[in-house]
């Protein structure tokens, strides 16, 4: 009887906890990758590197000396070497393994064969990184970090550098205006674009920089982002005049950088430069960031007016795209439809446009435009976005590369309380002055009266 009361209790206490495991598995997978997941795939990776690498066909021959010193030394078999281990880092989302690649390699060996590794070694996904000639990353992850959105502790930081969304290998996407000066962004209503700008602007809004919105729905995207912008268009006619002002600005800036370079002999050689980053710190104006939210607006037409104001409008645009980055004026266009049907630069706008983020879209051509130059993959990948996940994008840039992200979760009345708080940070700049947005003073709500109304004294009964 006592048998049966163990085995019953270790039973239990089995059940209990394979219960436990499923259930985090499912409801808090970064707690059951750190407990069960991460020990059990550091355990398949050492006791199936070697076979694993030989396998997948990433070995080579040994060393002529590796064959010497193991025949004089023992009598082990020779087999191929895979490539050497540098360093193994576990994180809270998978595993970090840094490869020295065997002479003849190259990380496209190793890319190649990502999904083999993936199944090997019971992993969510592997993904290979390039760190230096010779030597590269495999980023494992244990679960799908995009289903639950958790911004890693640590993200890339510096001057004009933004977190905005997490990549699938668990990394984070950042946006860097000194790196991609210039970026558009398309993805159809519902696919999470909004989401995207506002973890964008709340970025920047905690940054010394000045913020300009284009927004034709009326402001409805933007209004609420009021505090913190230095200039707001809310129709085509405002859009016009606030870009005639930013390209004055630009032109400005290239006058001031002209001006410090002076005559020769009157600036020192090492100091002599081409764009405000070179300009001493009291002469350098602060940088600028044009937020569009839906592009098409500004290329549709229904008059012969409205098609030179259109054709004015795409060519101050064209402008600041193509000489922004010097004069620190960067463009984030943003749109639910792009193509080559919208009318004269169209295209010529997008070829200015380094970054590229593409969302959910309605029809494919419109993902071309985004990503047709980048790879044909990020095409084909952002076309198989669900419509249940939204807020998931294909990132990339025009030098070929790209990855799948996606944005926190980030509400409005977040994203303008954002704004409001940092509102004190919105820089001094005359030229704009007459599009900043009025903002209404706060209204305080007094708060009801915690006591019921049946416990209020009665004044005639004193």
């Amino acid at each position: 009887m006592s048998g049966e009361l163990l085995l019953a209790e270790v039973g239990g206490s089995l059940a209990a906890l394979v219960g436990t495991a499923a259930y985090t598995r499912v409801k808090a997978p970064a707690v059951y990758w750190s407990t069960v997941g991460l020990p059990a795939a550091a355990v398949r990776f050492a006791a199936t590197y070697g076979s694993t690498m030989d396998a997948c066909g990433l070995t080579v021959a040994p060393s002529r000396l590796r064959v010497l010193v193991t025949r004089a030394t023992t009598r082990r078999e020779i087999r191929p070497v895979p490539p050497r281990i540098r360093r193994v880092r576990p994180t809270s989302t998978g595993m970090r393994v840094r490869l020295r690649l065997a002479p003849g390699q190259e990380p496209a060996d190793v890319a190649a064969s990502a999904e083999r590794l993936r199944h090997a070694w019971g992993v969510h996904s592997v993904h290979v990184a390039e760190i230096k000639p010779g030597v590269v990353e495999l980023r494992m992850t244990g679960f799908d970090v995009l289903r639950q959105v958790r911004m890693p502790r640590r993200v890339p930081s510096g001057h004009l550098v933004v977190p905005v969304a997490m990549r699938e290998d668990g990394t984070a996407y950042v946006r860097d205006y000194q790196a991609v000066p210039h970026a558009m962004t398309l993805g159809a209503p519902g696919s999470g674009k909004s989401v995207y700008v506002r973890n964008l602007v709340t970025g920047l809004a905690k940054l010394p920089v000045a913020i300009a919105g284009i927004d034709c729905k009326r402001g409805v995207e933007q209004a609420p982002f009021a505090p913190r912008l230095s200039a707001l268009a809310t129709d085509p006619d405002m859009a016009r005049d606030l870009l005639d002002a930013l390209v004055a600005e630009l032109e400005d800036r290239y006058d001031r950088i002209r001006d410090y370079q002076g005559l020769p002999r009157t600036v020192a050689d090492e100091e002599i430069t081409s764009d405000i980053w070179g300009l001493p710190a009291k002469l350098r104006p602060v940088p600028l960031i044009l937020i569009v939210d839906e592009v098409a607006e500004l290329f549709l037409v229904a008059t012969r007016k409205h098609e030179e104001r259109r054709d004015h409008m795409v060519t101050q645009l064209i402008r600041l795209a193509q000489l922004g980055r010097a004069a620190g004026m960067y463009l984030e266009v943003c749109g639910q439809r792009f193509g080559a049907e919208l009318g004269r630069g169209a295209t010529m706008l997008r070829a200015q446009l380094t970054g590229r983020v593409v969302h959910r879209v309605n029809d494919k051509a419109t993902a071309e435009m985004g990503l047709g130059d980048i790879s044909p993959e990020a095409v084909l990948a952002s076309t198989q976005i669900a419509p249940e996940m939204p807020g998931v994008a294909v990132a990339g840039d025009t030098s070929g590369g790209w990855s799948r992200i996606r944005t926190p979760d980030l509400s409005l009345a977040e994203a303008a309380a954002v704004c409001r708080r940092t509102a004190h940070l919105v820089p001094d700049l005359p030229a704009l002055d007459q599009f900043r947005p009025h903002v209404p003073p706060a209204v305080v709500i007094p708060a009801k009266p915690s006591v019921s109304p049946g416990l209020v004294p009665n004044p005639a009964s004193e």
